[in-house]
């Protein structure tokens, strides 16, 4: 993360914004944190809040409607003075709920007109389709008063957000599968619109032109989207594969943080992030993948001939804040996209009566109501349990997998010792050792170690002496200063370059721990050993080999010598996939006890690791990669748009399904098991990643990993509504006030609540199974008439039992399953079970179950 403070944007860079008078901003901002005032602030100290009133947002009445873009240059906009929205040719315009969008905002207007009555306030944004509310900037004081009004159900300080493919469309099957039944890459995806709130996008890149496919793209008649113009992000940046463009950052830049040169007032993506997750969903196919110089294949998204829509509430130095976030979720609502994909998660668990209750999560169920599927990032805060940064039922969320593909690099020590290690990189000439020469050992005449403690990093060649250097290989320490940026690979292979070495071996610092290397593109040979014990082992047979001169104590001869084998060949034998040690785990609380974890998180699992795709031509995020047009990057960030792009593919083939729908068909068909038939096994830690397996449990995978051509024949449903969430919300403990707040809905509207266990989703979480309960599911089929065995296997300390355990069912017609828990022996552990339903048409539907505290 990268840290700084930087002044308040100048006049003209704000001028679009409402000011009521000029407010002064103190703003506190330490490596990549943002230092968000607390409750406890002084009643003088500004902050952002987001407001929600109580009348129905519009999407509450009129989400069926083709929504037009409404001009918020007036509540928002953070563009520059020539900044302007550009209106794609195809947009269809609903002139009544642009009529909608300016009545809201005249409404909050006055209602801070009213309240505040000359004193100094900043209004920010406007929401209206999917919360009515807004984003204003005002003392603690001023958002007590706005607290007291009748109209105003709900007032919540703004808090922060954090950002969290040549080989995977194969290893997913999509080739032989999925797309074949879509008619090919060339339509697969076809008229579904994916909307992304990341770091932006880079829209020169190819991945992005509506130009690399024989077929056309049709834009979706349904989407009304609009592409924003500025000097970053010029008049045809967007076309018919990239369809709309804007960005979001009023929060932002109230905080003073916000550097419209370095951050890009724009929807140009600067960090790289955006660029990269927007092609792995949907990026166009047979796109050639090179860096460094070296071919690694054609990339491909999932879903190549869907069409993008970037909402950019993200920036490379200071990651995000949730009123942005919110903004750019209700435009893309507004805009209408099929599909909202937010690989980015809260700094920190939202307070308050449960983890549901907040602005982002809130702003989602009115998407989901508007038939809207989101999917979420998980999170890169495991392995621990609990440690799920996404938490509604409404939302589908998405953990990290490895897969097949490994990029493997070795080191030849001339005692017969093979150390292994990574680098995208081409190996020495085949069966020649050359000599190895440690940077502190080839310093020149004028340079002591004394003078630099960080020679051996081998950042600076007028240190060192070439003819030392010359025709042999370089031993550079990977210290921690790599990790924080301040050293890197490629200025240490420029110093590698200029010394004419023939390779760079890097050998880890003992103190860099717990870090995980991707692979690091390379334009000569080279080698980073990652283990702290193997490059001992390297610098110990360097040592032993030294000769050294008794009286002057001067190294005499370097005696060890060494190959590097090189690491551009890929490897398809591992044994994946494996839930990858950093992806978040569930169970998935309602607030701080996991007593109360009754929501299955992770719904699946889905390829993040080691994941090649596209990268702004810009981007810093990974110095590495700095200039490339891909990197390769690892993350549950990198797995949410998979699954992104895969559900784009469902949506192209049952256009009517609802998003508990597609979450459903993802889930049931998800795979159990490896590339060889194992169970699926979890890391558990690091850097002893496959040395601490065990199988994976629901809580690390949620249903399985994702099969993308199973889902497209699911067999059968399990369908939830927006009422279902409602009732769930109010099922509670004391959360009638805060859903009638958030929702403008009263809980006694509802004849019944419904508790976690209860909700129609394709699994069973009981946090607290008291003696007995008995939970029911209703399943549709949406197949062909089916007859189904049922079989299960019982969490430990229960017993279950299936109603009916054999049923038919016609082709749409439905089916109320009955399962019975009862316990049998007391337990604080959670333990795992499954139901598989077995049709005879070949259909097979998991459902994953989990229990926690057992009671007799």
């Amino acid at each position: 993360m990268l840290g700084g403070a930087l002044a308040l944007h100048s006049k003209t860079q704000m001028e679009n914004m409402h000011w009521s008078q000029h407010t002064h901003l103190v703003v506190l901002f330490f490596l990549g944190m943002v230092l968000i005032p607390s409750v406890c602030q002084s009643d003088s100290t500004t902050a952002v809040y987001i407001v929600t009133l109580r009348q129905a947002p519009a999407s509450h009445y009129h989400h069926h409607e083709l929504i037009t873009v409404g001009n918020n240059s007036k509540h928002g906009s953070s563009g520059r003075r020539r900044t302007r929205v550009h209106k794609q040719r195809h947009q269809n315009v609903s002139k009544p709920v642009m009529k909608r969008g300016s009545y809201f905002a005249r409404v909050h207007d006055s209602l801070l007109n009213k309240v505040f009555n000359g004193e100094k306030y900043l209004k920010l944004y406007s929401y209206h389709y999917l919360i009515n509310g807004f984003a204003v900037l005002v003392t603690q004081q001023q958002a007590e008063k706005l607290s007291r009004r009748r109209e105003v159900s709900n007032v919540v300080l703004d808090f922060s957000v954090r950002t969290a493919t040549t080989h995977t469309p194969q290893f997913l099957g999509l080739p032989q599968g999925a797309w074949l039944q879509a008619g090919g890459f060339e339509t697969a995806g076809e008229g579904i619109a994916i909307g992304f709130v990341d770091t932006g996008i880079d829209p020169t890149h190819p991945s992005f032109a509506d130009d690399k496919s024989e077929h056309p793209f049709p834009v979706p008649a349904h989407f009304s989207g609009a592409c924003e113009v500025t000097p970053d992000f010029p008049s045809g940046s967007c076309n018919r594969k990239l369809v709309g463009a804007r960005h979001f950052a009023a929060s932002a830049i109230t905080r003073g943080i916000f550097n419209s040169s370095q951050d890009y007032a724009s929807p140009f993506d600067g960090d790289g992030h955006g660029t990269h997750t927007a092609s792995v969903a949907a990026g166009n196919h047979g796109i050639p993948v090179i860096v460094a110089g070296q071919v690694f294949g054609n990339a491909s998204g999932m879903a190549p001939h869907s069409h993008i829509a970037i909402y950019k509430a993200l920036y490379k130095r200071f990651g995000g804040f949730a009123a942005d976030v919110v903004a750019a979720i209700d435009q893309a609502a507004q805009d209408g996209v099929d599909i909202i994909c937010l690989s980015i998660t809260p700094n920190r668990r939202p307070s308050g009566i449960a983890t549901f209750f907040n602005p982002i999560d809130m702003a989602l169920l009115s998407a989901v109501k508007a038939g809207i599927f989101v999917v979420q990032a998980a999170g890169n805060t495991g392995p621990s349990p609990m440690s799920m940064s996404s938490f509604s039922p409404w939302i589908f969320t998405v953990g990290a997998t490895s897969h097949d593909r490994v990029y493997s690099n070795s080191l030849c020590l001339g005692n017969n010792v093979t150390i292994p290690g990574v680098g995208l990189a081409p190996g020495t000439y085949e069966n020649t050792m050359f000599k190895l020469i440690h940077a502190r050992h080839a310093l020149n005449k004028n340079t002591t170690v004394t003078d630099d403690m960080y020679i051996g990093e081998c950042q600076d060649a007028s240190k060192f002496s070439q003819d030392l250097v010359q025709g042999n290989l370089l031993i550079c320490s990977y210290s921690v200063r790599f990790v924080l940026g301040l050293s890197t690979i490629q200025q240490a292979l420029e110093t590698a370059m200029n010394l004419s070495a023939v390779g760079v071996v890097f050998s880890m610092d003992l103190f860099v721990t717990a870090f995980q290397l991707n692979p690091v593109p390379m334009k000569m040979p080279g080698i980073i050993i990652p283990s702290a014990n193997d490059s001992k082992i390297l610098l110990q047979y360097y040592n032993s080999s030294l000769q050294i001169d008794g009286d002057s104590n001067k190294i005499v001869k370097f005696g060890a010598v060494a190959s590097i084998g090189g690491g551009l060949e890929a490897n398809y034998n591992n044994e994946a996939p494996k839930v990858v040690y950093y992806s978040a785990r569930g169970p998935d609380p309602e607030d701080s006890l996991p007593h109360e974890a009754d929501i299955m998180k992770p719904n699946l699992v889905a390829p993040g690791n080691f994941i090649w795709a596209a990268w702004s031509s810009v981007a810093t995020d990974s110095v590495e990669f700095l200039g490339e047009n891909f990197a390769m990057m690892s993350g549950t960030s990198m797995a949410a748009p998979h699954v992104a792009g895969l559900a784009a593919l469902i949506k192209q083939q049952f256009p009517n399904f609802s998003p508990a729908a597609i979450g459903s068909a993802l889930s049931t068909t998800a795979s159990l098991y490896d590339n060889n038939g194992r169970p699926i096994m979890a890391q558990r830690s690091y850097p002893s990643i496959d040395q601490n397996l065990s199988p994976a449990t629901p809580f690390d995978m949620g249903s399985g990993f994702v099969n993308a051509t199973a889902a497209l024949n699911p067999g059968l449903l399990f369908d939830s509504s927006y009422d279902d969430y409602m009732s769930f919300l109010c099922g509670i403990n004391g959360s009638t006030p805060t859903v009638l707040n958030y929702t403008g809905q009263n809980c006694w509207t509802y004849n019944s609540t419904l508790y976690g266990p209860d909700l129609n989703l394709p699994s069973i979480t009981i946090a607290r199974l008291n003696q007995s309960r008995v939970v029911q599911r209703i399943i549709q089929n949406i197949a062909g008439n089916e007859t189904y065995n049922v079989g299960w296997s019982a969490p430990y300390g229960t017993s279950m039992k299936v109603s009916p355990n054999y049923f038919s069912l016609a082709s749409g017609e439905r089916l109320v399953l009955s399962v019975i828990f009862n316990v049998t022996n007391n337990s604080s552990a959670a333990s795992y079970g499954r139901i598989g339903l077995y049709g005879n048409q070949g259909h097979v539907v998991n459902i994953p179950v989990a229990v926690i505290f057992k009671i007799l």
